[in-house]
């Protein structure tokens, strides 16, 4: 048999032999190192044996394949040092994940001291390097076995395969688990291994379920690694938005209130509130766009039409909900989960021409989407929130250029804000596995794919596609980013919709007279407000551009005598737009700086006597540290140009952020 190898060389075989045999052959030293195969693009166990022609790669800790093999095996020994120490905790499954691996168990929550225990066996496990052997069992034989184990959660499992289905298991010096693989060859291969944390998890991911006690972990070749990678933990600890956001005093939330909306104090507020003068006045002033005021809930009849009361009910808040349509006399309502529909009647309220297209609309919108209570996480998924929505109403030939210029204006934005290099793009298509849930036939979804595909192609836009993310009336171009967790979330949404402008009786007057169907361009160009600062606190770590900080200076005087110069100080720079304090407590000096450095401030001007007497501030700022005395009109014009040009000012003295 001829086995193609990775870099594209051929080796000959006589007989069937196994991926690790193969290794070894290759390299003892890439044998050692070796975590799983891949045949054909096919990740495989390292046991699995090649009888015939097919293309070959050995999978190390650097290859995706490989690491999730190496972190899988470090799962199955975690739920061992469980098993040992905890003998009546059932075992359900243990997966390998983008950043390490988690095990679920039906066992009472574990503390710190718990996880330190399981530590420390399963060090004892990987010293004594036990083999893994992998050995099948027919179904009606897998369950008996896992029945007499008393492990429910493995029967369940069994149980919903099919009936002729392949049965494997891994044994580890005795302790056996059921498992597809791949795996490493023996324990013994595992370096580094720690257990981050524990937290609930339904069985199954369905809240209707038992709540069982999942621990997440992960490991790594090298020490070094890991230290870094816990290095790394830390800092997304410092910024995590849900903790940092709070700790800033940006926004909170109340049980009483409920779950997915929160309340913004005034320094949330007031952020949000320049992020939204900005992008309005961007949208009207510089990218031709109309504003509009619309409802923020209508009938049932408008969603009908639109389509979103049989493709997005569940997703919706909706009010005096009958199956006969009305509760003594009254209309059913739903809160809107979207602008588009109530957008469209401002079009049609006067009759356009193919001379008034495009017709660009745009709205801050709040919005509101009935999210399952285990999808919610701080600012990032909640059920009510405000968008930078807009829509386009164009004529077909437009369609490109205008598509263009929401990615270009995304861009923009992105670019201001500084977070332009966070970002992935990518086409989200329909399911065609799955048509219920989408209006239009296969050819109109190849049809607009393609359209949108071919305009990121010409705008040299790398993207990645994905079937079932697209909006039930047409695909998307979606603009996504990590959260500090690595969850992605859709940031800026350009959609592309040809079947709407039908349903509502949209039409725009064409150069022969005719009546003709617009197509709809749906857009944000930030998105929504709420995950926007959520993506800006984490991004920033809380040390935002000084143009877009709630409070951009705050004013200390050395003592109650300098209060009357710093109010001074205080009015001129309100003249001058720049939002500011004064912090006038009877504390030392150092005090007031340190409260001013945990606030994240750009500037603080410290004022005395010789500040006083010369007309000058002592300027501290989070770029450079003590900046010295300046004049206050110089230090008034200098931030101003920093404020209005929008300046990314790189930190320069790390100290200064202690």
């Amino acid at each position: 048999m001829k086995i193609t190898l990775k870099d594209g060389s051929v080796k000959e075989y006589a007989e069937a032999m196994s991926v690790i045999d193969i290794a070894k052959d290759l390299s003892e030293g890439l044998a050692r190192v070796a975590c799983a195969g891949e045949i054909d693009g096919k990740v495989v166990d390292l046991r699995t044996v090649v009888d015939k022609d097919c293309a070959l790669s050995i999978l190390t800790f650097d290859d995706e394949g490989g690491r999730k093999a190496y972190r899988h095996t470090a799962s199955h020994v975690v739920a061992e040092a469980v098993k040992r120490l905890y003998p009546n905790a059932k075992v359900a499954i243990g997966p390998a994940i983008d950043e390490g691996f988690y095990y679920d168990f039906d066992t009472p929550p574990f503390t710190r001291d718990d996880l330190d225990k399981i530590e420390e066996e399963i060090k004892k496990i990987i010293k004594e390097g036990h083999e893994l052997t992998r050995y099948t069992l027919p179904r009606a034989e897998a369950i008996k076995f896992m029945q007499e184990k008393e492990e429910p959660y493995k029967v369940e499992l069994i149980e919903d395969l099919p009936e002729d289905a392949e049965i494997s298991f891994y044994d580890q010096g005795g302790f056996v688990d059921l498992c597809a693989g791949p795996h490493l060859m023996s324990t013994k291969q595992l370096k580094a291994v720690k257990l981050i944390s524990s937290s609930g998890a339904y069985w199954r991911g369905n809240e209707k379920n038992k709540m069982l006690t999942r621990i997440y972990g992960t490991a790594f070749t090298k020490n070094a690694d890991m230290d870094a990678y816990l290095a790394h933990l830390e800092d997304i600890k410092l910024r995590d938005h849900n903790r940092l956001g709070r700790e800033m005093k940006l926004f909170t939330t109340v049980d009483v209130i409920g779950q997915g909306l929160p309340l913004f104090t005034p320094k949330g507020t007031k952020m949000i509130q320049i992020l939204q003068r900005w992008i309005e006045d961007l949208e009207d002033n510089e990218w031709g766009y109309v504003r509009t005021r619309t409802p923020l809930m209508a009938k049932s009849d408008l969603y009908k039409i639109s389509g979103h009361w049989d493709h997005y009910m569940d997703g919706m808040f909706i009010l005096n909900k009958e199956s006969e349509g009305t509760k003594d006399g009254k209309e059913v309502m739903a809160l809107r989960p979207m602008t588009c529909p109530f957008q469209y009647y401002v079009y049609m309220n006067e009759q356009r021409s193919y001379r008034d297209l495009p017709y660009r609309m745009s709205e801050t919108s709040t919005l509101f989407r009935n999210e399952d209570s285990g999808e919610m996480h701080g600012l990032t998924r909640v059920r009510q929130f405000t968008i930078t929505e807009g829509h386009i109403v164009l004529r077909p030939d437009q369609a490109e250029e205008e598509l263009t210029r929401c990615v270009e204006l995304a861009n923009y934005v992105m670019t201001t804000l500084g977070v332009q290099d966070d970002v992935t793009y990518r086409l989200s298509k329909w399911d065609p596995d799955n048509k219920d849930k989408y209006e239009g036939d296969a050819e109109y979804w190849e049809s607009t794919q393609n359209f949108l595909r071919n305009v990121m192609i010409k705008n040299n836009i790398k993207f990645t596609e994905a079937d079932g993310e697209a909006a039930f009336y047409g695909p998307k171009i979606d603009i996504q980013a990590k959260n500090v967790y690595g969850k992605e979330d859709t940031m800026v949404t350009i959609q592309l919709d040809c079947s709407s402008a039908e349903k509502f009786g949209m039409y725009y007057i064409d150069q022969e007279g005719n009546k003709a169907l617009p197509w709809i361009i749906h857009r944000t160009s930030m998105g929504c407000f709420e995950r926007t600062l959520a993506w800006l606190i984490e991004h920033y770590a809380g040390q935002f551009p000084t143009w877009m900080c709630a409070e951009q200076v705050r004013v200390l005087p050395i003592s109650d005598k300098y209060e009357e110069y710093a109010n001074e100080v205080s009015k001129k720079l309100k003249a001058a737009g720049i939002r500011n304090t004064v912090d006038a407590r009877s504390e030392k000096i150092g005090f007031k700086i340190r409260e001013a450095r945990l606030d994240r401030l750009p500037y603080m001007l410290v004022v005395g006597q010789k500040e006083q007497e010369e007309g000058k501030v002592s300027v501290r700022s989070r770029f450079k540290g003590d900046e010295g005395a300046v004049e206050l009109d110089k230090f008034i014009s200098d931030i101003l140009v920093e404020i209005n040009t929008k300046e990314i000012k790189k930190i320069e003295v790390q100290e200064e952020q202690k």
